[in-house]
């Protein structure tokens, strides 16, 4: 299948949506871009989405087609799922009927969501990819890519099946890695589990300070208290993937598990060069928190827990971001650098 032929699009086009949905178009493809705010699919739809470079120091606007979910129509070969984690269920109920017998959805979202994709769709039909990129919402059509081009990439596999649509998912996101000149920006996978594993010791050791402390990832490694802080996340998601028999996969070059040396002393002075191409980002569950909402810290070093307990191991440092966050939500505590010392 040629394809320039599909129908694709991308549910949930937020900032990280908005960027990918915007790349693929650039690159040749034809993308609906979906979203429930309405002033966002309208101004993408007058002026085009803009996607401000932060990391490189440019901006460009994309012509594309963006749409409210209650016009979506006919039926799609591939839906790229980039939504919160928190309504899955009800989301991918309300997009069966719009997905073909053969289509596929998958699911960009971070943590470990393809279990809850497949209990609707089914093993066969659900496919994700770990982001390495962040990005970031300014206003309506307008988004900011906080990372690197030359950082940004999606690992791609299938969910506990043949992976047979997994050549034809690589080659729809080659078309944006084309639109960026990014040669590695997609990277098939026939290890989804340790490409997601990887990406959550990451999330689960930044994401979560930075709703904690308000820092940049490049900030929390670079600080000494949060960086020992991020190396003990570190630890205890690497120790919870091993005892769960997960083979963690190489993120963006760097092997976790032997950069965490025995004495330490390596792993406390490479953090900060290894997340280098991120560190302006902070953690969208940061702005999620900043406008009042619960964000996916469940989803993420609540992940962590809850898979330490099934595998026997003990998350401390997890355990204790979940409960410095949810005090934040609970208007407990605010985000505050001087939360590190809580730890």
């Amino acid at each position: 299948m040629n394809v320039q032929d599909l129908k694709i699009a991308v549910y949930g086009a937020g900032a990280m949506g908005t960027v990918l949905g915007a790349l693929l178009t650039k690159g040749g493809l034809n993308v609906d871009l979906i979203t429930r705010n309405k002033a966002h699919v309208e101004a993408m739809n007058t002026l085009g989405a803009t996607i401000v470079c932060e990391g490189d120091g440019y901006e460009f606007t994309q012509k594309v087609n963006a749409i409210l979910p209650e016009e979506l129509s006919g039926a799609y070969d591939i839906f790229f799922l980039m939504t919160k984690q928190r309504h899955n269920a009800e989301i991918l109920q309300f997009l069966l009927p719009y997905l073909k017998e053969d289509g596929v959805v998958c699911t960009t979202q971070n943590g470990l969501p393809e279990e809850s994709v497949a209990n609707v769709i089914g093993d066969e039909r659900t496919y994700g990819a770990a982001t390495s990129f962040g990005a970031t919402y300014l206003e309506g059509g307008r988004v900011a890519l906080t990372s690197k081009i030359e950082g940004m990439s999606m690992e791609v596999g299938g969910y506990q099946n043949g992976n047979e649509k997994l050549a034809l998912l690589t080659e729809v996101l080659a078309y944006a890695g084309e639109a960026i000149g990014q040669e590695a920006f997609v990277i098939p996978s026939e290890n989804l589990l340790g490409a997601r594993w990887a990406k959550l010791t990451i999330n689960a050791a930044f994401s979560g300070l930075s709703v904690v402390t308000g820092l940049t990832f490049g900030e929390i490694a670079r600080r000494r208290k949060t960086r020992k802080i991020a190396l003990g996340i570190i630890r205890e998601c690497v120790s919870v993937a091993n005892a769960s028999g997960v083979r963690l996969a190489k993120m963006q070059g760097h092997d976790i598990e032997k950069m965490l040396c025995k004495s330490g002393v390596f792993s406390y002075m490479v953090l900060p060069f290894a997340m280098k191409k991120h560190k302006k980002l902070v953690s969208g569950m940061l702005k999620d928190v900043q406008n009042g909402k619960r964000c996916e810290i469940d989803f993420i070093n609540g992940a962590v827990v809850k898979a330490g307990e099934k595998a026997g191991v003990e998350t401390l440092l997890c355990k204790r971001v979940v409960e410095i966050v949810h005090g934040i939500e609970d208007g407990l505590y605010e985000t505050d650098y001087q939360n590190a010392d809580f730890f």
